[in-house]
C-alpha cells in the first residue's frame, strides 16, 4: 500500500508540474491581458484540483492496469501453443494467417474503445446540434469506430508481417485526398477532425499497449520500430470512414429523392 501511495504521489507531482503552465497561461491572460476578474474563482480552483486528481488517477491506472493488460493479451494471442505452431522465427514469419485472433481482437478493441471515447462523444453531440440533426450522433460515432477498428486491425497485420509503415500511410492519404474531391463539402472538416478525436484518453493507451505487446512477443520485431504506428492507423482510417459514410448517405438520399419524384410523376399520370 505504501509503495502504491508513493507511486501515486510521484504521478500527482508530475501531473501538477505538467498542468501548471496551462493554468498560468489561462489565469495570466485573464488577469493581465483581458484585465478581468475570474468569475466563480472557488469553483474554478475546485475544478482544477479535480482535474489534477483525475489525471493522476488516470495515469496511475494506465501503468497499473491498461498497459499490463494490453501486453498480456498480446502475449497470450501470439503464444505458439495458442496458435498451434512451433516457436521458431521462421514459422512465425511464414504463418501470418494464424494470427486471425490477433486481427479480430484488434478490431474489437478499436471498435469498443472508440465508441466509449469521451472526446468523440462530445464532437458527435456538437456536430448534431450545429447541423440541425443532419449529422446523427450515433451514425458519426459508429462510422468513426468502424474506421478505427479497420485501421488497428490493418496495423496489427503490419506488425505481424513486418511490412514498412510508410507504404500504408502514403496509400491511405492518397485515398483520403481522392475522397476529399468527391465528398460533400460540409462533412470534410468534420471528417478530418474525427481522425484526431479518436486518439485520446481511452483509445491511445490500449492501442499503444497492443502494438508494443505484439512487437515484443513476435520474433524479429523491434518494439521501437514496429511497436508504434498503430495510432497513425487509428487517426487515418476514421477520416476515410466518415467521408465514406457521408458519400453513402448522400447517395441514398439522392436515390430516395429520385424514387419519390418518380412515384409522384406516376401518380399524376
Amino acid at each position: 500500500m505504501m509503495a502504491w501511495l508513493m507511486d501515486f504521489l510521484d504521478t500527482l507531482l508530475a501531473t501538477i508540474t505538467d498542468v501548471l503552465p496551462i493554468a498560468a497561461i489561462l489565469f495570466g491572460f485573464q488577469l493581465f491581458v483581458l484585465r478581468k476578474n475570474i468569475r466563480n474563482l472557488r469553483q474554478v480552483l475546485t475544478g482544477f484540483v479535480l482535474v489534477l486528481l483525475g489525471l493522476a488517477f488516470f495515469l496511475e491506472g494506465l501503468e497499473q492496469a491498461l498497459f499490463p493488460l494490453g501486453k498480456l493479451m498480446a502475449e497470450q494471442l501470439t503464444a505458439p501453443e495458442f496458435l498451434g505452431i512451433s516457436g521458431t522465427a521462421g514459422d512465425f514469419e511464414s504463418h501470418w494467417t494464424n494470427y486471425l485472433w490477433v486481427y479480430l481482437f484488434a478490431f474489437a478493441i478499436g471498435l469498443s474503445t472508440t465508441i466509449a471515447e469521451p472526446s468523440l462523444i462530445a464532437v458527435a453531440i456538437k456536430a448534431n446540434q450545429v447541423s440541425g440533426g443532419t449529422v446523427g450522433t450515433w451514425g458519426l460515432r459508429i462510422a468513426v469506430a468502424i474506421g478505427v477498428a479497420i485501421g488497428i486491425s490493418l496495423g496489427a497485420y503490419r506488425i505481424v508481417t513486418g511490412t514498412p509503415l510508410h507504404y500504408y500511410i502514403i496509400t491511405g492519404y492518397v485515398v483520403v485526398l481522392i475522397q476529399t474531391v468527391f465528398c460533400p463539402k460540409a462533412i470534410i472538416a468534420l471528417a478530418y477532425d474525427s481522425g484526431g478525436v479518436t486518439t485520446s484518453t481511452v483509445t491511445v493507451p490500449l492501442v499503444a499497449a497492443l502494438g508494443l505487446g505484439l512487437s515484443s512477443t513476435i520474433p524479429g520485431r523491434n518494439p521501437m520500430l514496429d511497436g508504434f504506428g498503430l495510432i497513425a492507423f487509428a487517426s487515418l482510417f476514421p477520416i476515410m470512414s466518415v467521408m465514406g459514410y457521408a458519400q453513402l448517405s448522400e447517395r441514398l438520399a439522392r436515390r430516395a429523392k429520385t424514387t419519390q419524384m418518380r412515384d409522384k410523376k406516376c401518380i399524376s399520370n
